[in-house]
């Protein structure tokens, strides 16, 4: 009893443990699709209302759109919209050569394309269709055997050679269908009928569709499908009508299915009203649901067209979606927030392989389980051989045979690489580097020591030294001895005088270490042990944001936002741009993998995956039309536009999905590529003269000149010809006025300057007047001055002599007084006049004093009559002081008539008339 007891809550407790493992693996576990890409937009891409009725693609490739009260085109590039001029609801699109019919309101008719513009021609007012009593409806618009057939409920109105019949119906149908070259009409109550000219038939066997709405009929090789609005398909051959034997039947009757269409005969697309679209393969019954929880903006689709491409397109409740349902492209999206952000993804059999920041995760058979003990930030996975190596925070894990094992606690394992020298294996991570030197076994590491920095990036080409770029900023050059001691640690970007070091990237291309450091690409010379520029990559590879190895030949390019596969053939790049809507806005900074698998490249995304697939067969050679527009206005090739305007060029390849061609452009003479994103060129502040903007195509390997366009930007408008004209009349109007003004000027100035001479010349005249007057007064003091000399000479001449002959009068008084003898009177008179007479020294000194008094006079008179002797001038000095004949005698010790004689010869050396008065004469000189 006790036994069964323990064996009971042994298989209790077992059962329990089942059951909350199933719990918890229910959790961690959750459906996803791999789906191809959808390109939604909105009606603000538009600019139109919301329900898309119909939907069809051009003959130029355009896909047009009834949209409620628009009209809409788009060709990849830019979006149209145009209203008719009622401006009623449009329900139905259909194109048929270069017309495009749309059917409206008590409306129909057909636009064509004119000048960058849609133009309307209604087919219904210039056949005066409608009564104003009439109600109808355009809903659906087919061709068949040369007739456009504008269906409303309860109307048709067949078009044929430019001629209106108007058929009316018995009962009202939904819509019509042509099938086998025959019109199907779906009618509100009485099933499915034939339409034969005028006329109505059942078909036979088809009385199980009465009372169901059809939605679409479609034609898939023997058999017709019927899809009805809730009761779901039906199948149609020879032998009868049957309901659709397919399990995902019962789900479209639920969903209420809107439309439908076959692909190729091997898919079919089923549009639903609250499901979103179905995606069946015909092949293996398999499907795929698009909707809202994954990729529709919403659930409810209206129409479905297929371009050329065979990719699908969705009118929707609210909106269009682009569904590259053809494409190699898929993607897988994590709409629930379980996944979270993907760092790292690899294939494996059967599935994939996630890193992301919530763990690691496995995905196969369309369902997403994050595996045991894998919580947290994941790095990085790594393929060797048959198993994986994933970096995560709390350490190193190896997935092996469907088994996740932790082979080491070293945290943060960002990068895994192989060396160039052995067959060892780095990981950087945030400690350091650490080696792993057994491939088959990974168990076996060893971490480099005394070098714990948070390593971003490593690699290794000699023995015994690594090269590590920290996570943050710093390139170094580790040197260990044989036991991973660390000997020497070299800043290598400090050692090169390199300021900016943050971010450094280390990347392996065929067998050579490059360096990446502040937008410059180095090699390490390892004879100078210094960093040289690389030119090979610096001449490609510059103002990149990321790059990433894939194999020896073949790496990714971040740049500009855009990615681009680089396949490397010698010392020549080929790129190969990976089309940005596929990773806009999704990309994960300085955390870009790539893993290929086969032909397919697998790259991380902040919400899922996605999986490309490069083909290496060149593509054919796309029809590229460049279409230019200037103030909204198009503008033809080798047109002109204004000055200082705006010119926007839309370079349309009509190719809407994976297909779409990398284009590139030049302008003018430059030499740079410039990718051409979202098909439009937009230039503005162009100099004046011609330009031309050639468009290139690239198939990954060559590069071919598909398109070009000129144009010209006219002269500013002040270059402009009657601005030139009207500058040179208005200079010449200024060279005019200038001419005036200065003529006036000249003029001012000249009777100025003649004011200014009269009054310098009176101010001239007045000063040589005052100097004429100077000149007299100090010609008068001079004369008055030489008198005063001359009356000075005179006085001390006339003082000298009477001071001689008081004091002779005077020695003889006292003679006469003393003597009585006359004889010794005599004698003693004599005596005194002797003594009394002045002596020579006397005489000299009074002929020098002279001589200076009158030395100006002696000079000039010497200067003006060389040939007088110093008698002569003597006697001229006499003259001039005034004296007379008998006062100058005694002077010049002559008689009285020897002074006279003296005179006369005076004046003749003199030339003198004898009416002129020789004293007189003297003084003026």
């Amino acid at each position: 009893m006790r036994l069964y007891l323990i064996n009971n809550t042994i298989i209790l407790k077992y059962k329990s443990a089942k059951i909350l493992f199933f719990i918890l693996f229910s959790l961690n576990t959750f459906s996803q699709d791999l789906l191809p890409f959808v390109e939604n937009y909105s009606k603000y891409n538009y600019q139109g209302d919301n329900q898309i009725w119909s939907l069809s693609q051009g003959k130029d490739n355009a896909i047009y759109f009834a949209n409620n009260h628009y009209f809409l085109r788009y060709d990849g590039v830019k979006w149209e919209k145009y209203m008719l001029p009622n401006k009623t609801i449009i329900r139905s699109v259909l194109v048929v050569g270069n017309k495009i019919y749309t059917g409206s309101y008590k409306e129909f008719g057909y636009w064509h394309r004119s000048n960058g513009k849609m133009i309307y021609f209604s087919i219904s007012k210039s056949n005066k269709i409608f009564k104003d009593t009439g109600n109808e409806e355009i809903w659906k618009i087919v061709q068949l055997n040369n007739k456009i057939y504008f269906q409303s409920f309860n109307e048709i109105y067949i078009l044929e050679n430019g001629q209106i019949t108007d058929v009316k119906l018995p009962f009202q149908i939904s819509y019509c269908f042509p099938i086998n070259g025959e019109l199907l009409l779906a009618t509100i109550n009485e099933g499915i009928v034939k339409m034969n000219g005028t006329s109505y038939e059942e078909i036979e066997n088809w009385s199980i569709l009465k009372g169901n709405v059809v939605h679409s009929i479609e034609k898939n090789g023997n058999n017709t499908y019927i899809f009805t609005q809730k009761n779901g398909v039906y199948v149609a051959d020879e032998s009868g009508i049957r309901l659709w034997d397919n399990a995902l039947n019962s789900k479209l009757k639920g969903a209420i299915i809107n439309c439908a269409k076959f692909i190729n005969q091997d898919k079919l697309i089923v549009g639903t009203a609250s499901e979103g679209v179905y995606s069946i393969d015909m092949k293996n019954n398999s499907y795929i649901n698009i909707n809202r929880n994954n990729m529709l903006m919403n659930n409810s689709v209206l129409s479905i067209a297929f371009d050329k491409e065979n990719d699908l397109w969705l009118g929707l409740d609210n909106g269009v979606a682009h569904v590259e349902i053809n494409s190699p492209v898929s993607i897988f999206t994590d709409n629930t927030g379980t996944l979270g952000s993907v760092y790292s993804v690899a294939a494996k059999d059967n599935g994939f392989l996630l890193a992301s920041n919530h763990g690691i995760f496995n995905y196969e058979n369309n369902s997403l389980t994050l595996l045991p003990n894998s919580k947290g930030q994941a790095w990085n996975i790594s393929k060797i051989n048959n198993q994986y190596v994933i970096g995560h925070n709390e350490g190193t894990f190896l997935y092996k045979n469907k088994t996740l094992t932790k082979i080491n606690a070293i945290n943060g394992g960002w990068n895994f690489t192989k060396s160039n020298l052995y067959t060892n294996f780095l990981q950087a991570s945030y400690s350091g580097v650490t080696i792993y030197k057994n491939e088959n076994d990974f168990s076996q590491y060893t971490q480099i020591k005394d070098f714990y920095k948070p390593i971003k990036y490593v690699a290794q080409n000699k023995m015994n030294e690594i090269w590590a770029a920290d996570n943050y900023r710093g390139l170094y050059r580790v040197i260990f001895d044989e036991k991973y001691n660390t000997k020497k640690i070299i800043n290598v970007a400090q050692q090169n005088n390199i300021s900016n070091d943050f971010g450094v990237k280390i990347f392996e291309f065929r067998n050579e270490i490059l360096f990446f450091i502040n937008n410059t690409w180095y090699t390490y010379n390892s004879i100078t042990n210094l960093l040289e520029r690389n030119s090979l990559f610096n001449s490609y590879f510059k103002n990149i944001s990321d790059i990433v190895a894939i194999d020896n030949n073949n790496f990714l390019v971040l740049k500009s936002g855009l990615l681009y596969v680089i396949h490397s053939s010698d010392t020549k790049f080929i790129w190969n741009l990976i089309q940005e809507k596929y990773y806009r806005g999704k990309l994960i900074n300085d955390n870009l993998k790539i893993f290929r698998n086969n032909d397919q490249y697998l790259l991380n995304l902040d919400d899922g995956f996605i999986i490309l697939q490069l083909q290496k067969d060149n593509k054919a050679i796309p029809v590229i039309k460049v279409e230019a527009y200037n103030n909204k206005e198009l503008v033809s090739n080798k047109s002109g536009i204004k000055y200082n305007t705006e010119i926007e060029l839309h370079v349309v390849s009509g190719i809407y999905g994976s297909d779409k061609p990398n284009l590139f452009y030049k302008i003018n003479d430059q030499k740079e590529l410039i990718p051409i994103k979202d098909g439009t060129i937009i230039l503005n502040n162009l100099n004046s003269g011609s330009h031309k903007i050639v468009i290139y195509f690239s198939d990954g390997i060559t590069l071919y000149e598909v398109s070009n366009y000129q144009f010209k930007v006219d002269k500013p408008w002040y270059f402009s010809f009657w601005m030139i004209a009207f500058y040179l009349l208005a200079i010449a109007i200024i060279l005019f006025l200038y001419y005036k003004w200065n003529k006036i000027r000249y003029n001012q100035k000249l009777a100025l300057k003649e004011e200014e001479l009269r009054h310098q010349k009176r101010i001239l005249e007045i000063e040589l007047q005052a100097e004429n007057e100077l000149n007299v007064q100090e010609y008068e003091k001079h004369i008055l001055e030489l008198e005063i000399q001359t009356k000075s000479s005179e006085v001390a001449g006339k003082s000298l002599s009477i001071a001689k002959q008081s004091e002779m009068i005077e020695n003889i008084q006292q003679i006469l007084d003393n003597e009585f003898d006359i004889n010794k009177l005599k004698s003693e008179i004599k005596k005194a006049i002797k003594i009394n007479a002045v002596n020579k020294q006397e005489w000299k000194v009074f002929e020098n004093n002279l001589n200076q008094i009158h030395n100006e006079f002696i000079k000039s008179l010497s200067t003006k009559y060389p040939l007088l002797t110093s008698k002569d001038i003597k006697l001229c000095v006499y003259l001039k002081m005034n004296l007379s004949s008998k006062e100058i005698a005694p002077l010049m010790n002559i008689s009285f008539r020897s002074v006279e004689l003296h005179r006369y010869r005076l004046r003749k050396k003199l030339a003198l008339n004898q009416d002129k008065n020789l004293n007189k004469f003297l003084l003026e000189i």
